[in-house]
């Protein structure tokens, strides 16, 4: 079982977890999932999370958590309980907040074991009032290594004064051993998608992804789809799971992400935008929320009274065919 000691959490901070022949890395900083891979028989790994190691070698959000908002928040601007407010504008695409706060901020590891890590974090509304969120919560974010793979739970518990809006949203990026993306399949259990504008940001307007290009419910090639889209209205199995996956037809190599019934979106995302490395992996975010559901509550935003827990997980499975 982990320790916790004095030593100040940096971004170079990290834990590894281990089961049977998986390996997962992780971070206090940001609650981040840094790697996850497999080992075979002869010792060879197989990355299931593209990743990083060392806070510097991050590129394109790997393995951050997004809370209390995740995508945009259009113009930062935004009206909860009859108050308006305005969130720091942190986005390089336009004039938007973007991801939430904590996945820049040292985590507190709460308990940690082989297979096991379990982050902490508290956000005040005394501290994040002037930055556009005056609300207190108690976050926590698990993750886990078993037999079905690695789990990821989060927990969300409001421990101010009044209700507050609530977005959880993860961003790893998948890859099933293509040298690029376009080479693998996916499949994406969305019915429709938000209509986003030239800056990236919902438009308002859902659109039905039946019989359009951006219809991927059954697998297809990737191929040259330029993806940076928000899938809602999820299709779910009987025990109410949304599975997305990610194929490699020539290996075998399969990748599961099963959300459970808190996550209302999914974004994925080719990583066009990502300097020397466009195209590497493929992200598939499931989110608690559509993008700007600030303005849209409608899209999944929760709303958590004083003392109202929230917590949802996802997992990420490799299977071979």
């Amino acid at each position: 079982m982990y320790t916790a000691t004095m030593t100040p959490v940096t971004p170079d901070t990290e834990l590894s977890l281990s089961f049977e022949n998986q390996r997962a890395v992780v971070s206090p900083w940001g609650a981040s999932l840094r790697r996850y891979l497999l080992i075979d028989a002869e010792g060879r790994e197989y990355d299931i999370v593209w990743g990083y190691s060392g806070g510097s070698r991050k590129r394109g959000g790997q393995g951050d958590v997004l809370i209390p908002f995740p995508g945009r928040v259009r113009d930062g601007r935004y009206a909860f309980e009859g108050q308006s407010l305005q969130l720091e504008c942190n986005d390089k695409e336009g004039p938007n907040a973007i991801h939430g706060f904590v996945r820049s901020l040292p985590w507190r590891v709460q308990e940690a074991h082989t297979n096991k890590v379990t982050f902490e974090i508290r956000l005040d509304a005394e501290t994040y009032a002037a930055r556009g969120y005056p609300f207190s919560l108690a976050i926590w974010v698990t993750y886990d290594l078993g037999a079905s793979g690695l789990t990821c739970t989060f927990t969300v518990k409001n421990v101010g004064q009044q209700a507050a809006p609530v977005g959880v949203g993860f961003h790893p990026y998948f890859t099933v051993g293509t040298s690029l993306i376009d080479e693998a399949e996916v499949r994406i259990p969305g019915a429709a998608y938000l209509e986003f504008n030239e800056r990236l940001v919902p438009t308002g307007t859902i659109l039905s992804a039946a019989g359009t290009p951006w219809d991927y419910r059954r697998f297809r090639e990737i191929g040259l789809q330029r993806f940076n889209h928000c899938y809602v209205q999820l299709e779910r199995d009987a025990r109410g799971m949304a599975t997305a996956s990610l194929r490699d037809a020539a290996s075998g190599r399969v990748i599961d992400i099963t959300m459970d019934h808190s996550f209302s979106a999914v974004v994925v995302y080719t990583g066009d935008a990502i300097a020397d490395a466009a195209r590497a992996a493929l992200a598939i975010e499931p989110m608690t929320c559509a993008s700007d559901a600030f303005n849209h509550p409608e899209w999944g935003l929760k709303r958590l009274v004083p003392g109202e827990t929230f917590s949802g997980c996802y997992s990420a499975r490799h299977r071979r065919i």
